[in-house]
C-alpha cells in the first residue's frame, strides 16, 4: 500500500515537472515568435539566459522531490525491517524463559533452550552493532580517535570469519571456501581488527542470506601490484541487476526484486563495510551478471608496507637489545 502511493508520489511530481517545463517551454517560444521583429538582441539574450536558468530550477527541483520521496520509502523499509529483527528475537528470548517457568525439564532440554536463546541474543545484539555502527559511518570520511590502526594478517582474519559465518549460520563446512592466491606473501594491513571483522562479516551474511537456494561461497584472496591486497567473496545466490551495482553500498539501499522482497535486511551491511573499507584507505565495488547469476563484493586494501617481505621464522628473527 504505502509502496504504491510512493510510486504515484513519484510518478506525479516528475508528471507536474515535465508539464511546467513544456509550458514554459511553450509560453517562451510562442513569446519569442510573436514578437521577434520587435525584440532588441541584448533582450532577447537576457530572456534566453533567464529562461534556462527557470527550466533548469524546475528540473532541479523535480529531481530533488524524486530523490527525497525515494529516500523516506528507503527509511520506512529500514524501520520496518529493524522493528522485525529487534522484535523477534526478543519475542523468542520472552517464549522461552516462559517454557522454562512453567514447566519441568531435563537438564538437556534446559541446555538446548540456553543455547536458542543465547542465539537470539546474539542476533539481537548484532542488529544493535550494525545501527550504531551505521550512525557512526554516517559521519563521511570520520575515523573514531583512540582505536589504535595495528598489522592486521587479512588471510587469518579471513578465516576466521568463514569459520564463524560457518557456524552462525548452522552450514557445512564445503559451503564456503578460500582460494589462497597469495601464496606464501604475508597479506597484512594496517587497521582496526573489530571493524574489518564487521565488514567481512556483512559480506558474508549478505551473500548466506541471498543464497535461498543453497549456500556455495568463495573467497578469494590475491595481491595486485605489490601494494595491494584483493579480497573477492563470490556467491551463486539471486544475483543483482546491472543498473542496481553501484546503490548497494547505499544507506539503507535493498536491491528490488520479487526473489529480494521476501528477505529480511536492513539495508545497512554494505553501506557500512564500504565506510569501514574506506577509512582503510581502501575501496569496495560489487559485481553481477544480473538475477540468478549470483554476486561477488570486492574488497581492496593497502598493504602494510613495512610486512610485504615473508616474515621470517622465529629462529631466523635477530635477537632484539636492550
Amino acid at each position: 500500500m504505502n509502496i504504491t502511493r510512493r510510486r504515484g508520489a513519484v510518478a506525479t511530481f516528475v508528471t507536474l515537472g515535465v508539464c511546467l517545463t513544456g509550458l514554459a517551454a511553450a509560453l517562451n517560444v510562442g513569446w519569442i515568435i510573436l514578437n521577434v521583429h520587435q525584440l532588441h538582441v541584448v533582450y532577447f539574450v537576457l530572456g534566453i539566459i533567464f529562461f534556462s536558468v527557470i527550466i533548469a530550477g524546475l528540473i532541479l527541483n523535480t529531481i530533488f522531490l524524486v530523490r527525497e520521496v525515494r529516500r523516506n520509502e528507503r527509511q520506512d523499509s529500514f524501520l520496518n525491517a529493524v522493528t522485525h529483527e529487534l522484535k523477534t528475537p526478543i519475542a523468542s528470548i520472552r517464549l522461552y524463559l516462559e517454557t522454562l517457568q512453567r514447566r519441568p525439564m531435563d537438564d538437556a532440554q534446559r541446555h538446548e533452550f540456553y543455547g536458542r536463546m543465547m542465539e537470539d541474543s546474539d542476533r539481537l545484539l548484532s542488529t544493535v552493532e550494525q545501527i550504531l555502527r551505521a550512525g557512526e559511518a554516517n559521519a563521511k570520511g570520520v575515523v573514531k580517535q583512540g582505536k589504535a590502526r595495528l598489522p592486521v594478517d587479512l588471510r587469518q582474519m579471513t578465516h576466521e570469519v568463514l569459520a564463524e559465518t560457518v557456524r552462525r549460520h548452522h552450514l557445512s563446512n564445503s559451503a564456503m571456501r578460500l582460494d589462497d592466491q597469495a601464496g606464501a606473501r604475508s597479506v597484512f594491513v594496517a587497521g582496526e581488527a573489530q571493524g574489518l571483522r564487521t565488514a567481512l562479516l556483512n559480506i558474508l551474511d549478505n551473500a548466506v542470506k541471498y543464497s535461498p537456494g543453497g549456500v556455495d561461497i568463495t573467497a578469494e584472496l590475491s595481491v595486485l601490484r605489490e601494494d595491494t591486497v584483493m579480497l573477492r567473496i563470490t556467491d551463486t545466490g539471486l544475483g543483482i541487476p546491472p543498473a542496481q551495482l553501484k546503490r548497494v553500498f547505499h544507506r539503507f539501499y535493498r536491491v528490488t526484486s520479487r526473489e529480494s522482497a521476501r528477505i529480511k535486511g536492513t539495508g545497512l551491511g554494505l553501506f557500512i563495510t564500504g565506510a569501514i573499507v574506506r577509512q582503510h584507505g581502501g575501496d569496495t565495488s560489487a559485481q553481477s551478471y544480473g538475477p540468478g547469476h549470483g554476486t561477488t563484493i570486492t574488497v581492496r586494501l593497502p598493504l602494510l608496507s613495512a610486512l610485504l617481505q615473508p616474515i621470517p621464522r622465529a629462529a631466523e628473527q635477530p635477537e632484539l637489545r636492550a
